[in-house]
């Protein structure tokens, strides 16, 4: 956590931090300690510890979404509405300048890094823009298990049959389709 990270730079223990920033000790534990949910700070709170660290508010709160990781098909909901919102060529500049490709494939988060490179490879192609080669290696990947739509799985589940999971595969976009990731539309947001 960058608090306690922080914390040992400064060679600060809590209790100075608690006394120069004007937060309760107690406080400061659970911030540490992780027992209390960063996004669920007051705000009033983290500026005040982040003032005392040198630290703005946006950079604690990022530092914690490492400890929270959403749902798969949230992610995937989230990253279709970034696309719509920004743009196909917005969408790829931001997405490689952040590198967050690697950044989610270094912190073991296969489903995640794999789903966004297929979607930089898919609109590559469909923009007609040449691959960026630094994900190379991650192209060689693949998952042991395929992801199918949680529409796709509750259908497959109430008539009892696997022709859901076929159909899926055969329309899957076959950028996604190589990573094991059965995804057929990016699109279609509301």
């Amino acid at each position: 956590m960058l608090i306690n990270e922080r914390l040992k730079q400064l060679n600060m223990s809590k209790y100075r931090l608690s006394k120069t920033c004007g937060v309760p000790q107690a406080t400061i534990n659970d911030i540490c300690s992780g027992k209390t949910v960063l996004a669920k700070c007051a705000a009033g709170t983290l500026f005040k510890v982040g003032r005392a660290l040198g630290l703005t508010v946006e950079e604690i709160l990022q530092s914690s979404t490492d400890e929270y990781r959403c749902p798969f098909e949230t992610f995937k909901s989230n990253t279709c509405h970034h696309l719509k919102d920004m743009g196909d060529l917005d969408f790829m500049i931001n997405l490689l300048k952040s590198d967050e490709i690697r950044a989610l494939y270094n912190r073991h988060w296969y489903p995640e890094a794999l789903y966004l490179l297929a979607m930089l490879d898919y609109l590559s192609r469909i923009n007609d823009i040449p691959l960026c080669t630094k994900y190379d290696d991650l192209r060689r990947q693949k998952l042991q298990t395929p992801l199918y739509p949680a529409g796709v799985l509750t259908t497959q589940e109430v008539f009892g049959t696997d022709t859901p999971l076929h159909t899926a595969e055969r329309n899957a976009i076959p950028e996604f389709y190589r990573f094991n990731i059965m995804e057929a539309e990016v699109r279609d947001v509301v």
